[in-house]
């Protein structure tokens, strides 16, 4: 659970992938919609796209010569748990040692 959670946050830490992720949310589009609305070339986007994707956060799909893009939106409702889960846990996985 906390790898793939892992990979999660490491894809969203680039900022260019959080406004693609930003976009998304949206609606599914294709990566020329995306490509006009970013500072960044089609290998670039490409490349955030492939990130995104292998962390579970984006799908796409083949419709004819477009492929569309859109969130997976139960990997971000699996973070918003995970993140509630950590903001109400009140148990500790190991003690803290103090000297003093």
């Amino acid at each position: 659970m906390y790898h793939e959670q892992a990979q999660r946050f490491k894809a969203l830490s680039d900022p260019n992938r959080l406004r693609i992720l930003e976009l998304l949310i949206q609606g599914e589009t294709c990566g020329c919609t995306l490509i006009d609305k970013l500072p960044i070339g089609q290998p670039t986007l490409s490349y955030h796209l492939k990130q995104l994707a292998d962390a579970g956060l984006t799908r796409r799909v083949v419709d004819g010569t477009k492929h569309l893009y859109y969130v997976e939106k139960d990997a971000l409702a699996s973070l918003r748990e995970f993140l509630r889960d950590v903001e109400h846990s009140t148990a500790t996985s190991c003690e803290v040692e103090t000297n003093g």
